[in-house]
């Protein structure tokens, strides 16, 4: 055997200390390239809401399937807050030319581009959650993506439509709330839009348009007296700090969260890429779904705390509200650009969403 000596290097020799960091040097360079050359796109998204909103924790879900499933190819920018735009109608113009990847807005903050989407806000269409997660899963979403990209040509996607809040109810700072009766002249907040105004006028109450950031000290000096939202929002706003003392659980719309892509983004990415960003919008709206369900139940129980009163109308009672909103599906049909396409496609949906959970139901029964 033989045995060959090793000599330590003499690390104070400047020609062999200039090549190591040569060697070095070279080494964290190739890293650094071999890093850049796995993250081949960036995806910028914003929601102009806040970390406690169910818009954030959808956005956290989705980011962490996109990036891990495409192995680090896409990497996903949270931008939350008013940092890239304040408006609905500014965020969907840089969805639009490209300078923003992903908005979250709800029907109010897109109608103003894609009217129809306000189908959402009709009342009392349906019933539970459930039923409103069969029809959002499937193909009324894809009929809106068709109507948004034809309306915007071809630059705005519709990707998925989640949930930002739960249930809308009538919460107000003067009386329980068991009829339309009980609305009567009452001063309601609403949006801007026409379509929540004209539901206010058909059961009685008076609607105010009030911006969002006005309505705590709106209820609070009387400006309006009601509002319409779910208790997440109620809560994380402190409108019981306000005088916001009671709350009918009508349940009569669905908070819908539009979730929208720049096309010409999304198609720019390859066919392996543009799956797994699909599939991110899966789970972000599995996330949406269940986020407010499980955020509720804090916040009813705080609502309680703060000295609230929650009522839960009866069957007869919910019917007389459904009646006194009736009128409203024929305002919308006429008034509201591709109203009769978009409302018949919901009842469509929302019959076959009846017909097959209550068939599992049944089934389940046995």
């Amino acid at each position: 055997m033989t045995v060959t000596q090793v000599t330590e290097p003499n690390r104070e020799d400047p020609m062999l200390r200039t090549t190591l960091s040569a060697l070095l040097a070279a080494t964290l360079l190739a890293g650094g390239a071999t890093a850049a050359l796995s993250q081949e796109f960036t995806l910028r998204a914003t929601a102009t809401s806040n970390t406690d909103d169910e818009d954030y924790d959808g956005l956290i879900v989705f980011k962490n399937h996109v990036e891990n499933a495409s192995n680090g190819r896409i990497a996903v920018e949270l931008f939350i807050g008013t940092q890239l735009c304040a408006t609905g109608e500014e965020c969907l113009q840089g969805v639009s030319d490209g300078s923003i990847d992903i908005f979250i807005s709800t029907s109010g903050g897109a109608a103003g581009l894609f009217p129809y989407i306000q189908v959402l806000d009709l009342p009392y269409l349906m019933s539970d959650d459930r039923i409103a997660e069969h029809v959002l899963s499937g193909d009324f979403v894809r009929k809106l993506r068709g109507m948004a990209l034809a309306d915007s040509d071809n630059t705005i996607r519709l990707m998925t439509v989640g949930n930002t809040g739960g249930w809308r109810n009538y919460a107000n700072t003067k009386r329980v709330v068991r009829t339309p009766a009980d609305l009567a002249g009452l001063k309601l907040r609403t949006v801007p839009a026409e379509l929540p105004q004209v539901l206010a006028r058909a059961l009685g109450a008076a609607p105010t348009p009030i911006p969002w950031p006005e309505l705590f000290t709106s209820l609070q000096t009387g400006i309006v007296e009601g509002t319409a939202n779910g208790i997440t929002d109620i809560m994380n706003m402190r409108f019981p700090d306000a005088g916001l003392k009671y709350i009918t659980l009508d349940g009569h719309s669905y908070m819908g969260a539009f979730w929208w892509m720049s096309n010409q983004n999304f198609l720019a990415l390859p066919e392996d890429l543009r799956l797994v960003v699909i599939d991110g919008f899966a789970a972000l709206q599995q996330a949406t779904f269940a986020s407010p369900k499980r955020k509720s139940i804090a916040a009813y129980e705080a609502f309680l705390a703060a000295g609230g009163n929650i009522y839960v109308p009866s069957p007869e009672e919910k019917a007389a509200f459904q009646a006194a909103a009736a009128p409203v599906f024929e305002w919308f049909k006429t008034n509201v650009r591709g109203g009769p396409e978009v409302f018949d496609a919901l009842l469509q949906a929302v019959a076959v969403a009846e017909a097959e959970i209550g068939a599992a139901r049944a089934a389940d029964l046995n």
